[in-house]
């Protein structure tokens, strides 16, 4: 029942699909929502996911290069009205015949309404690698729940590989910044209402080792290694600015300072993380909108 209402995926993990059916099933989409959807893009975390249907990820550069090449593959077939492929995990089309001739090229069918598609990336690491891809391909970042000082870093490390490609960006231009969040009418509370759930999530994350509040996490991250839950609190979340907890003048006075440091940054998310209750999760988001949000506008 929307009509202006962008509609996305946070992320569409590549190594999990056949990169034509992805790109087949985000172009029908596009038409269906008349040109709104966003394309997030992820090469994926969960070993059972993506080994599962026999791609790697265990091995981490080999899962970069699948990724990498699934992605070119994605971007031909928005981007030409035919095409073709040669590469290490792909011969797109094959040469077999067909109707009376060889193949040779074919089609995305459909292909999307909105060109160029709007490409979406989360940063959990910052490589040198992963940011020049970025850049190449013209995909934007999102960086979320993620320590202050490495969100500073990653921003300005993105506007120096722009400006490297001849793009000149404002610092946080083509990102996105995002936060966990409770909001209360004092810290405390606010604290005492998120403990729970932040600890919960954290038991998730770290085995995985994606939680980045540290140099010691962001290295495990980049090594794909897991992490100790317990080498993260709330306490350290709020002092780092993971996690957005207070009252709404908080928010307002903090996020007024982020507006200030990154003059290109359009887009902030706030969420809370998984396992929190739905009741929870919509007092948040309606206290946000309500008393946030207008010192915006």
């Amino acid at each position: 029942h929307t009509k202006r209402l962008k509609i996305g995926c946070g992320f569409n993990i590549i190594p999990t699909w056949h990169p034509i059916r992805l790109a087949e099933d985000y172009a029908t989409a596009d038409i269906l929502t008349g040109g709104r959807l966003i394309f997030g893009i992820g090469r994926g975390y969960h070993t059972r996911e993506v080994e599962s249907f026999g791609n790697p990820m265990l091995d981490a550069e080999a899962n970069r290069e699948l990724f990498e090449e699934q992605l070119e593959i994605i971007l031909k077939s928005f981007n030409q009205a035919s095409f073709s492929h040669s590469g290490k995990y792909y011969t797109i089309p094959p040469a077999v015949p067909y109707r009376g001739y060889t193949l040779k090229e074919i089609t995305l069918v459909p292909r999307p309404r909105r060109l160029p598609v709007e490409i979406w990336q989360p940063i959990v690491s910052g490589s040198a690698r992963g940011l020049d891809f970025m850049v190449k391909h013209g995909i934007k970042g999102v960086v979320s729940a993620t320590a202050e000082q490495f969100v500073d870093r990653w921003f300005h490390d993105y506007q120096t590989v722009a400006r490297g490609a001849g793009r000149e960006l404002q610092l946080g231009e083509d990102l996105i910044l995002g936060f966990r969040m409770s909001i209360d009418d004092t810290q405390e509370l606010a604290v005492r209402k998120a403990r729970p759930y932040f600890e919960e999530h954290a038991k998730f994350m770290g085995p995985l080792g994606m939680l980045r509040y540290s140099e010691e996490h962001v290295k495990a991250v980049a090594a794909r290694q897991p992490q100790s839950p317990t080498a993260a609190t709330i306490e350290n979340g709020v002092q780092n600015r993971t996690w957005l907890c207070g009252p709404a003048e908080e928010f307002i006075t903090y996020l007024k300072d982020v507006e200030r440091r990154y003059p290109g940054l359009e887009h902030v998310m706030v969420s809370c993380p998984l396992g929190t209750p739905k009741k929870i999760m919509k007092e948040n988001l309606a206290r946000f909108a309500r008393e946030v949000m207008p010192a915006f506008k």
